[in-house]
């Protein structure tokens, strides 16, 4: 049963939400949806044209929004943009850690440890980075927060010729259930969205590859991959502060695919 449009837009109103690789993607449809429950939404990514198409899209919402263009896998570049957005926005409420990046597709053998480390770099040093500088601006405000790492289904299933990719999202598993013991105490939640096959712009050669996209599919109870909105419902039960004692947790958003 979909909630009452009034009940939505109260859940997140007051509250400002902060989404890297927010300006297209599941990012942006995060932050659709964010915002349509009230939140303020901060936005960060490496290309300028498109975050501002992206706060566009919100504005038509009439959505409160902010971009920053920020190279997460910087982690001066981090630090300052977190200090800017906060100087912005006033106080970052929720996080939501959703930059990444894959890997070449190379066969393991093949793979050079320069490229496992790129993508480590984005994927899990970066969710680090961000997620200590978010964790102290909360625990110095005093009024707890979410932190929600991005990770994906590879993280439960095997990624043959992407094993940086779901290494790292495997790593950011651990890096939630540990947060959520060591910051519960600060009342921030820590939890992980693990999205299924969702078409992006990151994933379209998969998605048009038609034996990789007719299998997957197939696999999926639901029979399609998803949309990067629907994960936005998702995104709004973790940044909700009325889900107190929900934390450590993962939330797979995948139309059934990881227990067909």
């Amino acid at each position: 049963m979909t909630a009452p449009a009034s009940a939505l837009a109260l859940a997140l109103a007051g509250r400002t939400a902060l989404i890297t690789g927010g300006n297209g993607g599941i990012g942006l449809g995060m932050a659709s949806a964010l915002g349509a429950a009230g939140a303020d939404i901060v936005i960060w990514g490496r290309d300028e044209a498109k975050n501002a198409a992206a706060l566009e899209r919100l504005a038509a919402e009439d959505t409160e929004a902010h971009a920053f263009v920020c190279d997460v896998a910087d982690p001066e570049s981090i630090a300052e943009t977190f200090a800017a957005s906060v100087d912005t926005a006033g106080a970052i409420d929720c996080v939501f850690a959703n930059a990444g990046r894959g890997g070449s597709g190379a066969p393991f053998l093949e793979v050079s440890l320069d490229e496992w480390r790129a993508v480590f770099a984005v994927n899990l040093d970066a969710v680090f980075v961000l997620f200590q500088a978010a964790a102290r601006h909360m625990v110095d405000r005093g009024e707890g927060g979410s932190l929600v790492a991005v990770s994906s289904t590879s993280a439960i299933h095997g990624a043959a010729n992407n094993e940086a990719y779901g290494s790292s999202k495997t790593a950011l598993l651990g890096l939630t259930r540990a947060l959520a013991v060591g910051l519960a105490r600060h009342d921030i939640r820590v939890n992980a969205l693990l999205p299924g096959w969702t078409r992006t712009g990151m994933s379209e050669s998969a998605y048009a590859w038609d034996k990789f996209r007719e299998r997957t599919t197939a696999r999926t109870p639901a029979r399609r991959w998803a949309d990067p909105d629907e994960m936005g419902p998702a995104a709004v039960f973790l940044a909700d502060p009325t889900t107190t004692f929900h934390t450590g947790q993962t939330v797979v958003v995948d139309g059934g695919y990881t227990v067909f």
